[in-house]
């Protein structure tokens, strides 16, 4: 006698094209958004830093004798373009850096709106936001 063969048989397989695509539809949006928020998120990271470079060039120009107001905002954007970033503004207190005494603190801050830095279309709650920042040397000792 033969023993019995038990199989398990399956219904054949079925076309799941159909199930797949709307899957797809909805996993596909949030997906993408994910992933384009890592990107924006890792841009804004980059401007940040070279931001926050930038600010100290324009510091170390600054600290120089007989440093102008020009000096530091040239050290600034020629920075910034070097990188591909444009359109940001400078600040540095006191204004010319050669009228403050030697020994004191030169300020400088770099800002730029993050419209202009954006890869995609800004979301309403970002377009005020401002990237900036502060870099403090003190002004070179007269010799």
């Amino acid at each position: 006698m033969r023993p019995i063969a038990f199989s398990r048989r399956s219904r054949p397989s079925q076309d799941r094209s159909g199930a797949v695509l709307i899957e797809f539809a909805f996993v596909a949006p949030v997906f993408f958004v994910m992933v384009l928020g890592i990107f924006e998120f890792g841009r804004a990271m980059m401007v940040q830093t070279l931001l926050t470079s930038a600010s100290q060039q324009g510091a170390r120009a600054g600290a120089l004798n007989g440093a102008q107001l020009a000096d530091v905002t040239t050290a600034v954007n020629t920075y910034l373009t070097g990188a591909g970033v444009s359109g940001a503004s400078t600040t540095c207190t006191p204004s010319p850096p050669s009228n403050a005494a030697p020994g004191t603190d030169v300020k400088v801050t770099v800002s730029i709106p993050y419209t202009s830095v954006s890869w995609i279309p800004t979301p309403k709650y970002l377009k005020t936001a401002t990237l900036s920042s502060t870099a403090i040397v003190q002004r070179e000792t007269a010799n």
